[in-house]
């Protein structure tokens, strides 16, 4: 996978759903939009030359600043990364593919962001897209059991966004 070339294909193919890239970072990345996630993930997994064809894993960035003074010199607006780990086993490469979200669907505080589903293109993500939901909060459109996988299904909040309150008890039970 030569990473000029690669890059340049992508982008000739899907345009500005390619919305950054840095392939010399110690893990290659590609930055996709939300709405090219699955074509292009389709692409990765199928092409020929490059047959990504496992899905490592998939987290979740909280890009906030809780501290006013310091997020005044962030140079970002709080959001939120969906991030893809992706290895092809047969061609011996990896890349990473990135997708910025808004932390709130709507800009409306308590909407979750929404985000396709790769689970039709590599089985296993129907566990990391699960774990993502439960923990930073991001509705994948389309998977077919996407619930709590770690906290108790009433559980309140996402515990890995920086603006969470973890809850003073839970049925009657003191936490801290």
């Amino acid at each position: 996978m030569a990473g000029d070339k690669f890059l340049t294909n992508l982008q000739k193919r899907f345009g500005d759903k390619i919305t950054g890239s840095n392939l010399g970072a110690i893990d290659p990345w590609i930055e996709v939009s939300p709405a090219g996630l699955v074509e292009v993930c389709r692409f990765l997994r199928d092409d020929a030359d490059l047959r990504f064809d496992y899905l490592n894993c998939i987290t979740a960035v909280d890009y906030l600043e809780t501290d006013p003074k310091k997020a005044a010199k962030t140079g970002w607006d709080p959001h939120l990364e969906v991030v893809y780990h992706l290895s092809s086993i047969r061609k011996k490469h990896t890349i990473v593919v990135k997708v910025k979200l808004p932390r709130w669907k709507d800009d409306e505080e308590g909407e979750l962001p929404e985000l396709d589903s790769v689970s039709g293109i590599w089985s296993t993500a129907d566990w990391h897209e699960r774990e993502v939901y439960d923990l930073s909060g991001i509705r994948f459109l389309g998977h077919p059991n996407l619930r709590r996988i770690l906290c108790p299904e009433d559980w309140v909040g996402y515990p890995l966004r920086k603006d969470y309150e973890m809850p003073l008890d839970y049925h009657g039970i003191r936490g801290r």
